[in-house]
């Protein structure tokens, strides 16, 4: 095999950092073990990444960018919503309740959390929830005035506290209950 470099090398780096972080946790992942895992050197790993911590961080990224869900468009909110939510619910909520417990050391060490780590994965970009919510409010299906930016994150937090409080998927039943029991009535024009 010849010499990896570039790209090919950073995926081979992020992808061994995320395997030992699922096998150790934050706490006992190292470099060093990265750097075996990966097939090369711990001075390879510090000249892209100063420190464990930025490569924990670099590898979580990549993971979560290969699992992302697009926002869905049916052409109303509620269909986008549950459409939206049932995909996350499906695929991002087991994801996340791992994340919990694997980085527990690391949200400890840089004392932050899930909403700083929202901001790396999102890097600047608009989420999924801000294209629904952009487009409902150009259909005018949302009340701009009553849209704050924790009413929109509603259902989303919901859904990912409902992830991680029954360590399963979120069903069907659940996500309709979230948007048209919690959020809907909060945003749509005039109350209705």
């Amino acid at each position: 095999m010849g010499r990896r470099r570039g790209e090919t090398l950073e995926a081979a780096i992020l992808d061994a950092a995320w395997d030992e972080l699922s096998e150790r946790g934050y706490a006992n992942l190292t470099v060093e073990s990265v750097a075996r895992r990966a097939g090369t050197s711990k001075p390879v790993l510090y000249r892209r990444w100063a420190d464990k911590r930025e490569l924990v961080e670099a590898a979580v990224v990549r993971r979560h960018a290969a699992q992302s869900v697009a926002p869905a468009d049916t052409g109303s909110l509620r269909g986008d919503l549950i459409a939206t939510l049932i995909e996350l619910g499906e695929t991002r909520g087991p994801f996340l309740t791992q994340l919990s417990l694997l980085l527990a050391g690391y949200f400890t060490e840089t004392e932050t959390g899930f909403t700083e780590l929202r901001e790396l994965f999102l890097a600047g970009r608009r989420s999924g929830a801000d294209v629904i919510m952009r487009r409902a409010v150009e259909r005018g299906e949302i009340d701009p005035d009553r849209l704050t930016p924790r009413i929109a994150a509603l259902p989303f937090d919901l859904l990912r506290a409902e992830a991680m409080m029954t360590l399963r998927p979120v069903g069907r039943e659940a996500v309709e209950e979230i948007v048209d029991t919690v959020f809907l009535p909060l945003v749509r024009p005039g109350g209705r």
